[in-house]
């Protein structure tokens, strides 16, 4: 299989390129590879292909180059293809050993116990067909039970019509074998059929938000998780305003940018709303026209799960965004420990249980007012590789919040309150 991704990596990747693409990418990863200045200038393709499969055993270096390209705006589109190529192999690479799997087994749905003792009296083979559907056999030394669950995983009593039931013969059982071995657990319907939803609900919540590509027609009905204030993202010639969503459906949340901010009113949490004619890009839906928008009866309910809700609004740990291949955008929470405030850009160090990561701020976010210790609220800030290690980046639609922490709880701001109180019950 390495030979699959080495095959991707360097005929449909790296011969894909070209020069200049291609010694960006060998500065890039000059650090993983132990490349020297003359290492960069002389290996060609191949010999860089090489390295990579030496570095990165697991997958010939398919996932480093998807992530650098990815960081290259003129190879997006590279990465995209490589990215499909990579998941179509590990399909295939699945299947196969499925497929190998299947053969070195003896078929499911037999199976054989071991052979009594040869002074056993032989008896007769009975047969109790309980479902016409789908069976297996299970062979024992006197007796074979053929049994069986429906396709809709429910425990149903066998239907015997009077025909079939002159059939069914006592089995004989030699005395040595214990009555008792013949029987099956009983199962409750209800609670099987329960169990099975509830297990079904707890492996189908979704740990990010789900993405759509293209236009989208719907309409989709959701429910509004939250939403931030509107905000001025572009400057130039006219003032450009939107703002960032969250809504989910029973089993999915998504991501969305509303470039019409009298959509505002409409994006109330807990509300239910109908959205069409929108456009999913880089795992957001994005809504352009008011008209997109629409109620829904008011008796309209969704039963979201709390777990859902709690995933779609949650911080993700900063060891789980480390642990990423794929650039993606990222909201989240968290705690300032540094700031570095340089000519065109900020810096922020951020940190939680797990770790530690850099987060850089451009343009108009600079001016933000955030201090070590303060709690920096991100939307839409892109995750992306830098050298040896994840970023959080700040693109045109990005948006932060501080949290007010810090100006309550700072000596200065607590001084003014005190004193405000002093006043107000000096003229009460």
């Amino acid at each position: 299989m390495v030979n699959e991704y080495k095959k991707i990596v360097l005929l449909i990747g790296l011969e894909a390129i070209n020069d200049y693409h291609f010694r960006l990418i060998k500065s890039l990863l000059a650090k993983d590879l132990k490349l020297t200045r003359n290492m960069q200038d002389d290996y060609d393709r191949i010999r860089i292909a090489d390295l990579m499969e030496e570095k990165f055993q697991n997958d010939a270096g398919l996932r480093k180059l998807i992530a650098v390209c990815r960081d290259i705006p003129a190879l997006a589109d590279l990465a995209e293809t490589l990215e499909k190529r990579r998941l179509k192999v590990k399909r295939k690479s699945k299947g196969e050993r499925k497929s190998t799997v299947k053969k070195g087994q003896k078929p499911s749905g037999s199976l054989q116990t071991p052979q009594m003792p040869p002074t056993a009296p032989s008896g007769r083979t009975h047969t109790i067909d309980l479902s016409p559907t789908s069976s297996r056999e299970i062979q024992m030394p006197h007796v074979k039970i053929i049994s069986s669950l429906t396709s809709s995983s429910r425990m149903q009593t066998p239907h015997l019509s009077p025909a079939s039931s002159s059939k069914i013969q006592t089995p004989q059982v030699h005395p040595a074998v214990s009555s008792t071995s013949l029987q099956t657990p009983s199962v409750s319907p209800t609670s099987f059929s329960s169990c099975l939803l509830m297990n079904r609900r707890l492996t189908t919540i979704p740990k990010e938000a789900s993405k759509e590509c293209g236009y989208q027609k719907g309409p989709k009905e959701v429910m509004v998780l939250k939403a931030t204030e509107s905000f001025t993202y572009e400057f130039k010639e006219c003032e450009k305003r939107m703002f960032h969503a969250t809504v989910a459906t029973e089993s999915q949340f998504f991501r969305v940018k509303v470039f019409d901010i009298s959509l505002k009113d409409k994006f109330i949490p807990r509300k239910v709303i109908a959205i069409s004619d929108y456009i999913g890009r880089n795992g957001f839906l994005e809504i352009y026209s008011a008209s997109s928008v629409s109620d829904v009866s008011a008796n309209r309910k969704m039963e979201i799960s709390y777990r859902l809700v709690q995933i779609a609004n949650g911080t993700p740990k900063i060891e789980y965004l480390c642990s990423q291949c794929t650039v993606k955008y990222v909201n989240g929470v968290y705690t300032v420990y540094k700031k570095n405030v340089r000519e065109d850009c900020t810096y922020y160090e951020i940190q939680d249980n797990t770790g530690k990561m850099e987060v850089v701020v451009h343009g108009r976010l600079i001016y933000i007012n955030c201090e070590e210790g303060d709690k920096l609220k991100l939307f839409c800030f892109e995750l992306a590789f830098n050298e040896d290690k994840w970023q959080l980046r700040s693109v045109k639609h990005s948006y932060i919040k501080v949290g007010i922490l810090r100006e309550c709880l700072s000596s200065k701001g607590l001084l003014v309150f005190l004193n405000f109180l002093f006043v107000l019950f000096s003229y009460t």
